[in-house]
């Protein structure tokens, strides 16, 4: 990057992080992580199972819960899977699984995979037992997964190089470094070495993948400290059915606790389909993804700090 581009850049992030919403992301994403700090022992242990019990009643349900099991049961009964990023666990997602049962999604899963993994790959194999144990526990031919940071890599990487579209439908990524992420040269090792832009595993998934039939949601924020180019945590690629979220002035631990991303996840996994509709239990038709990601792929953007004023956000979402 030449120094003028570098310049620029720098602030553009600076008028990102001195905005109003810019302060108030950081206020949130310093109280989030020391509040996670303090949480993080209580998700170190693996979550147990506890069997699933189909409701017949809609009896002590809040409004918002009878709703999507009204709406459509099938959406509500659907197993979701949520997975952690780098040197974390399962208590990052504290208030996204909450707020998902509380919107009516009675199956939701987290899971652990080793804290210190060195690599990418076997983090995906970990996933797929745990995505082939779900299925076969609740009879569901298909799921969601939500990841986060690096979760979203390892959960992209099982389904377009492992076949894991077979069982994924949706995978919604949380500040995950797709195009890799400049900031993993700060510890070229291990796993992070594989976060880098031009990593085996990020060309790996740069590789055609024109059979897939996951649809992807990815949340990207000008306020990620963690992805550069901020652009890196979208997943633009021909083959992919893609929709980028742009969510402004949230810090990239904080985006599973964000208001605006919660209820995207919610709205987006209470539709199985674009048309709402359900060929059977578990298993729902695709759009083939093509024209859609290359459409998402196509709007211009800088490098955020980076985001101009007309880069779609949360309420203005590209496909």
């Amino acid at each position: 990057m030449n120094p003028t581009k570098a310049l620029g850049v720098a602030r553009r992030g600076a008028q990102s992080v001195l905005s109003p919403a810019g302060v108030r992301g950081t206020a949130v994403e310093v109280a989030w992580v020391l509040a996670h700090i303090a949480s993080y022992p209580f998700g170190v242990a693996e979550e147990k199972p506890a069997p699933t019990v189909d409701r017949y009643t809609l009896e002590g349900l809040a409004p918002i819960h009878r709703g999507l099991l009204i709406g459509d049961v099938e959406a509500a009964g659907t197993p979701i899977l949520l997975v952690h990023g780098l040197v974390d666990n399962r208590s990052i997602f504290t208030v996204l699984r909450r707020a998902l049962r509380r919107r009516g999604f009675g199956r939701v899963w987290t899971m652990n995979y080793h804290v210190l993994t060195s690599d990418v790959r076997r983090a995906a194999e970990r996933l797929a037992a745990t995505v082939e144990a779900i299925c076969e526990q609740t009879g569901y031919e298909r799921m969601h997964v939500i990841g986060h940071s690096m979760g979203g890599i390892v959960a992209r990487y099982y389904v377009q190089r492992m076949g894991g579209d077979a069982r994924v439908h949706t995978l919604v990524t949380l500040g995950s470094p797709h195009g890799g992420t400049r900031a993993a040269h700060l510890l070229p090792r291990g796993v992070c070495r594989q976060l880098t832009p031009r990593s085996e595993i990020i060309a790996e998934l740069a590789e055609p993948a024109s059979s897939c039939r996951t649809r992807f949601v990815s949340f990207w924020s000008d306020l990620d400290v963690l992805i550069s180019p901020k652009r890196a945590a979208r997943v633009d690629h021909p083959d992919l059915s893609a929709r980028n979220v742009f969510v402004p002035g949230v810090g990239h631990m904080s985006l599973p606790i964000d208001v605006r991303v919660t209820r995207e996840i919610a709205q987006t996994l209470a539709q199985l389909d674009s048309d709402g509709s359900t060929v059977r239990a578990g298993v729902t038709h695709l759009q083939p993804g093509g024209p859609a990601s290359r459409s998402a792929s196509r709007d211009s953007e800088s490098d955020c700090g980076e985001c101009p004023k007309s880069q779609p956000s949360v309420g203005r979402k590209t496909r």
